[in-house]
């Protein structure tokens, strides 16, 4: 088979040839319909904290067709379509019986997905129904973990929310506020990039003033915010949070930062504010996100901006490590 495989850190990817998977027993084998570039892709490539080395498949936002089954697998048969979650567990443990699958003592996380095949396993897999498409099944796993996040932060209805990052998971994060009740959803990034998709996807409001950051969001919002998301993951921005988030209110970190940060706790503790860290999701925040995208309403598919072959797949992912237009882009390992 075909495969786009990481040569090494700070080393573009590569598309080699590697030998067709076969199931052990427990396994299945998915023919990759659509699969996800993330943001933590790229972290993989740059950082050693993510553990990843040269050989590695990327690629953990992928839906695709059953066809192949290895021993004792039951509930899915071959011609199946489904979407995998990256949550590898054991499946029968009590976490993962109640859906939290990240506190298994076996967890651990599912790549594979550049690819035009991939093993997984039964426990791993969501069959979309005929109302979803391939390219639904691959936006799954981002909006899960920004509902996830929001389930955390306790927003309720008629909130004020600032978003800092106009990625997938901010966006995603936008549009599961709104949809959750929120009264004003403001989006701010650096440049205006993803504007007309944020505002296509629920955020009331988009602001980009680098030099007056604090300011411009409170314009947008007519006051602080009673939760501000964090969705970059880069220094600095938790103690921007700070400022920007109202007495009491709730700070959320989504953006995956592996960098020491530095803010002024005492600024944090004078205003009582809550700081949430959230991470993953749970089985039944995947299958809502399957639902959402199944009930007709249109805005969770904005966060595609592209499909693009498996072979152009290198490529693109360098011009991803620089600011573009794009959003998610989805790969077709067979287009």
């Amino acid at each position: 088979m075909r495969a786009v495989v990481m040569q090494g850190l700070h080393r573009p990817l590569a598309l080699e040839t590697l030998p067709d998977p076969t199931p052990d027993a427990g396994e299945i084998v998915v023919k990759v319909g659509r699969c996800g570039i993330c943001g933590s892709d790229l972290h993989m490539t740059e950082d050693p904290a993510y553990g990843m080395t040269a050989g590695s498949v990327l690629g953990h936002e992928f839906a695709g067709e059953v066809v192949a089954l290895g021993k004792d697998v039951e509930g899915f048969a071959t011609g199946d379509l489904v979407a995998v979650s990256p949550l590898k567990s054991c499946g029968h443990c009590p976490a993962c019986v109640a859906g939290e699958v990240a506190w298994c003592e076996h967890f651990g996380l599912q790549g594979g997905g550049y690819a035009e095949y991939a093993v997984t396993r039964p426990n791993q897999c969501v069959r979309l129904p005929k109302t979803a498409s391939l390219a639904d099944g691959a936006i799954i796993e981002p909006l899960a973990v920004a509902l996830h996040g929001i389930n955390l932060s306790g927003m309720k209805t008629g909130d004020k929310v600032l978003v800092l990052g106009g990625g997938p998971i901010g966006l995603a994060a936008a549009f599961w506020a709104r949809r959750r009740g929120a009264g004003a959803v403001v989006v701010q990034d650096v440049a205006l990039f993803q504007a007309e998709r944020a505002l296509a996807m629920g955020a009331t409001g988009f602001v980009a003033e680098p030099d007056d950051p604090v300011g411009a969001a409170e314009r947008a919002l007519g006051g602080k915010a009673d939760v501000v998301i964090e969705c970059v993951g880069r220094p600095g921005l938790i103690a921007q949070a700070v400022e920007q988030v109202r007495p009491r209110g709730t700070i959320l970190l989504l953006g995956l930062c592996t960098q020491p940060d530095t803010f002024n706790s005492f600024a944090m503790l004078s205003k009582e504010v809550r700081l949430v860290t959230s991470a993953f999701f749970h089985r039944q925040e995947y299958e809502a996100a399957l639902d959402a995208l199944c009930s007709g309403t249109p805005e969770p598919r904005h966060l595609v901006s592209d499909t693009i072959a498996l072979a152009a797949t290198p490529e693109r992912f360098e011009a991803l490590r620089r600011r573009t237009h794009d959003c998610k882009v989805l790969i077709n390992p067979f287009g």
